[in-house]
């Protein structure tokens, strides 16, 4: 038991989640993605870039409604998706996916960020909602799936696709204020927004006001659920302090 207990703690250290934990059934990102975009495709997300080949356009610009598919590393071994609800610049988008930050977990309208030397999406960092800050692991990806109409479909808890938390919902303007990480620019000089404002006169706003706080997550009490279905005798900070210390050791 407290083995498992501590493999939960080291994916909420690491946030990347590949399949449930426990041995429960989670929400897998593949069923979520498929209902949200719109995208007809079936299979691990690994194999999604390439059965898109024939169904579907592909390319490495953000657009909203495209799912991005990204590569298996590390323990994502499945690969992943995920749907981009909202372009807010070449180098910002906000995305919708599940099973990430942890197993079954719905995250909506949170951050991901293009860290590629080229700008062209191949590498990407995630928000991680139990941290609260963006993930430390660069993610290699495929690129981005375009359906036929970019839309976004609400997600209804079915199940039958396995048991799922709404672990993150974020007012999507908190995020007009966080910047990119330290060494990333944008690749072009006129960043893109969705909402149809000139980009100057919302820099100007931007810089003229305080850099807000790292958005506040409207967090569901019952993400520990999984952590704590199981009586223990020791509490899941001892365990991530355990974690912590055995990957020093290591």
């Amino acid at each position: 038991m407290v083995r498992q207990l501590r493999w939960a703690a080291m994916c909420l250290l690491s946030g990347l989640s590949a399949a449930p934990l426990l041995g429960a059934s989670a929400l897998q990102c593949v069923p979520y993605a498929r209902i949200v975009s719109g995208v007809e495709i079936r299979g691990d997300a690994l194999t999604w870039w390439d059965q898109a080949a024939a169904q579907y356009q592909r390319g490495h610009e953000p657009k909203k409604g495209a799912v991005l598919a990204f590569r298996p590393v590390g323990p994502m071994t499945l690969g992943h998706v995920a749907v981009v609800s909202r372009v807010l610049d070449d180098r910002r988008v906000l995305i919708r996916h599940a099973n990430w930050s942890a197993p079954g977990a719905i995250e909506e309208d949170v951050l991901a960020i293009d860290v590629s030397d080229a700008g062209d999406w191949s590498q990407v960092r995630v928000w991680h909602s139990p941290t609260a800050q963006m993930g430390a692991r660069t993610n290699p990806t495929f690129g981005f799936i375009y359906p036929a109409k970019a839309k976004l479909h609400e997600f209804t808890p079915d199940p039958a696709l396995g048991s799922s938390i709404r672990f993150a919902r974020v007012d999507r303007d908190q995020w007009d204020d966080v910047r990119l990480p330290a060494g990333v620019t944008p690749s072009r000089s006129t960043p893109t927004y969705t909402r149809g404002q000139p980009a100057a006169p919302k820099m100007a706003q931007a810089k003229a006001t305080a850099r807000k706080a790292a958005p506040k997550l409207e967090t569901d009490p019952f993400i520990v659920e999984y952590a704590d279905s199981t009586p223990s005798q020791r509490t899941l900070s001892a365990i991530i302090a355990d974690v912590k210390r055995e990957t020093r050791l290591n």
